[in-house]
């Protein structure tokens, strides 16, 4: 039942966000904030393809021992493209609300997702193994989530300065999707149904892509 839920559920979600993503891509008519988020709804979907597909593989067949491998190389692709995934985001926040210069914030977030991809890089991950290291999922974690508190605090600031009614809640899907994120990577070993968090925080980013979809059928029609 698991495998067939669970399966299902990764399948919408991909194709969903896939979908909006090059919809999106077609259909901004050069608007580049919206062709940006386009291009990052693709980067979010096909970076999470690389682990869901065998995992869903896993469940439906030999089991998720089976597929140690292929998961942990998933994973480590999904981690450096949902950090591609904030730079994005970065800079449709700064198309949005025509933001200029601010180079110290700029270097800020390169920083953050350049240390943050360079510790998913280290070996010490023991990405192929089945037993990685809870202290190393920890420390790549540290500058993710300082990129996403970033991200949260200038969307939210914008959105409400600028009275933004279509993306007033984007900050708020980003707090979710941490929210439900942190706990899995802290304790999702140890008790395995926390590892069930990953579905309201998969339907965080779909509301994050809905937000750009809606906004740039409104806009750009």
């Amino acid at each position: 039942m698991q495998a067939l839920v669970e399966t299902l559920f990764d399948a919408v979600y991909l194709i969903t966000v896939i979908t909006l993503g090059l919809r999106m891509i077609r259909g901004s008519r050069g608007n580049r904030q919206f062709r940006l988020f386009g291009c990052m709804a693709v980067v979010l979907g096909a970076g999470d393809a690389f682990h869901l597909i065998p995992r869903a593989l896993a469940l439906c067949t030999t089991g998720l021992d089976s597929y140690t491998v292929a998961l942990g190389a998933g994973k480590w692709i999904t981690s450096i493209t949902m950090t591609v995934f904030y730079v994005l985001l970065y800079y449709v926040w700064r198309y949005r609300y025509r933001i200029q210069g601010q180079k110290t914030l700029t270097a800020a977030v390169y920083a953050l997702a350049g240390v943050r991809i360079l510790l998913c890089m280290m070996p010490q991950n023991d990405w192929l193994s089945a037993a990685a290291p809870l202290a190393w999922g920890v420390y790549r974690n540290i500058p993710f989530a300082l990129l996403g508190a970033v991200i949260i605090v200038l969307f939210y600031r914008s959105a409400r300065a600028a009275n933004d009614a279509a993306f007033r809640w984007m900050w708020l899907t980003i707090v979710l999707s941490f929210g439900f994120y942190i706990p899995v990577v802290l304790w999702a070993d140890a008790v395995p149904m926390i590892g069930m968090l990953m579905i309201p925080k998969t339907c965080a980013y779909v509301w994050t892509v809905l937000i750009g979809y809606r906004a740039m059928r409104r806009e750009c029609n």
